[in-house]
């Protein structure tokens, strides 16, 4: 879907965080969008040119050395379309001559092509859903990397042995199209309990558990109506009765959403929020995005993190110690908010007048025990799949 609203936002990102690295060639902060270099600082590029760079944090700094890097770094579930990585891609390669792969798939995806692959690794790095990232860190797929601004991290989202660390977060939203509720007399969705009606029901789209956006919407309502972790039945009954009604369950909404087909789905606060403000495909006024509570209240928005883990066996350690560093900068970190995506170092930053009210967060959003997560989420997945009967995973 074309992004053009905010066009000269992302693009003025690139070019600041590109000139900020062309002034820094003399030793510049890891800070300023990316790490120190000697020479002329990287943008030339030509990753054939000997240049070194400063990475890392504490006992994981080190020089990396351009002339290791090769034309195409991969990392996992690194695409465009999504948590804005193609203005990411394009000014690491912009800056540093390194093109990323645009690797299309979802967290569970990932995971599963890491553990089929675990003995001749074709990715750098995992990137995705954190507790997916901790299940492979626990299947011994990754390695101790810390990048720069680690120290920045909330503690509870990084682990201390440097191999998963969190770059951003979202929170389950609706998105709705605010323009076909008023046309059919419907009001707008403040509770779970509100998708039920069968004028919403029939049209909405959910996406499978399998993916980290369709787990946090699982349990989002899962939370919303009582269960936990360890009792997913109150999501399956839900499931069951949209399913019913009409719902589907399914990726790639966006298109159907701008056509009409689907009017209500239920993704992240960033898919609603840089749907309505930065495409050109749908009006901004037509778009509506809503923090849900349970029927009485419950919180009913799971805040999910997202991040990254440099991979065991990792075939371009150099270019992806770099790439890390990079995305945990403040510029880099700046991208993330011109789709939306709030992210990690969301403190240091001004954030977007766009966004729902910190009140609204505040009564909706809740968090779980992700080390409880992690034990469980393999079975979680499977109950939700098998007790909806949805198939593919």
């Amino acid at each position: 879907m074309p992004r053009t609203r905010r066009r000269f936002l992302t693009g003025t990102g690139a070019a600041i965080a590109a000139g900020l690295a062309g002034c820094s060639g003399a030793g510049g902060s890891a800070d300023d969008g990316g790490s120190s270099g000697d020479g002329s600082g990287g943008g030339s590029g030509d990753t054939a040119s000997g240049e070194t760079y400063e990475v890392g944090h504490g006992d994981h700094r080190t020089t990396v050395d351009a002339a290791t890097f090769p034309d195409k770094l991969f990392v996992y579930a690194v695409q465009t379309g999504w948590s804005n990585w193609g203005a990411q891609m394009e000014a690491f390669e912009g800056e540093y001559g390194v093109a990323l792969n645009d690797d299309q798939r979802s967290s569970g995806e990932a995971l599963t092509d890491l553990r089929n692959n675990a003995q001749d690794p074709t990715h750098s790095a995992y990137n995705g859903g954190y507790t997916f990232g901790i299940l492979a860190m626990e299947d011994g797929l990754t390695q101790a990397y810390k990048p720069a601004n680690w120290d920045t991290v909330p503690e509870k989202l990084k682990t201390d042995n440097g191999h998963m660390t969190a770059t951003r977060r979202m929170t389950t939203t609706v998105t709705y199209r605010r323009d076909l509720y008023e046309e059919e007399g419907i009001d707008p969705p403040e509770t779970w309990e509100d998708l039920r009606k069968p004028e919403i029901a029939a049209n909405t789209q959910f996406q499978p558990p399998n993916a980290a956006v369709g787990l946090a919407g699982a349990l989002s309502i899962n939370n919303a109506y009582g269960g936990s972790l360890d009792d997913v039945q109150p999501v399956i009954d839900y499931y069951n009765e949209m399913k019913d009604a009409g719902a589907v369950f399914a990726g790639n909404v966006e298109q159907k959403f701008t056509k009409g087909e689907v009017t209500t789905f239920v993704e992240y606060d960033y898919t609603g929020l840089d749907l309505k403000h930065n495409a050109d495909s749908i009006a901004e006024e037509k778009v509506g995005v809503a923090l849900l509570t349970g029927p009485d209240g419950e919180p009913g928005a799971f805040n999910q993190p997202y991040g990254y883990g440099m991979l065991e066996g990792a075939p371009n350690p150099g270019a992806c110690k770099l790439f890390m560093d990079f995305v945990l900068s403040k510029a880099g970190q700046r991208r993330f908010l011109d789709a939306f995506v709030r992210p990690i170092r969301a403190p240091e930053l001004d954030m977007p007048d766009q966004f729902p009210s910190q009140d609204a967060y505040a009564e909706a959003e809740f968090q779980v025990d992700y080390q409880q997560m992690v034990e469980n989420q393999d079975s979680i997945i499977e109950d939700i799949g098998t007790g909806v009967g949805l198939t593919g995973y």
